[in-house]
């Protein structure tokens, strides 16, 4: 066991469990080590819509109006 690794308690509905572990029985990993993966997936789609947002930090906001107004004025709505 890798010793920077942090123990956790998770409560999985049963079925879950079970494909968890038949998953990990064909596959020859860990369970920890596909819900590790599975995390680490679902985190980074977070972490680009993150990246997104801090990339147009600086942008000026709009109100809503205007930002209606312009999406009826170059046909999307």
């Amino acid at each position: 066991m890798d010793l920077n690794n942090v123990r956790s308690t998770l409560y999985l509905d049963p079925t879950l469990h079970r494909a968890l572990r038949l998953k990990a029985a064909s596959t020859h990993r860990s369970m920890s080590e596909i819900v590790n993966d599975a995390i680490r997936e679902a985190l980074r789609e977070d972490e680009a819509d993150l990246a997104a947002v801090a990339n147009r930090v600086q942008e000026k906001s709009v109100s809503y109006e205007a930002f209606l107004t312009k999406l009826k004025a170059d046909g999307t709505l």
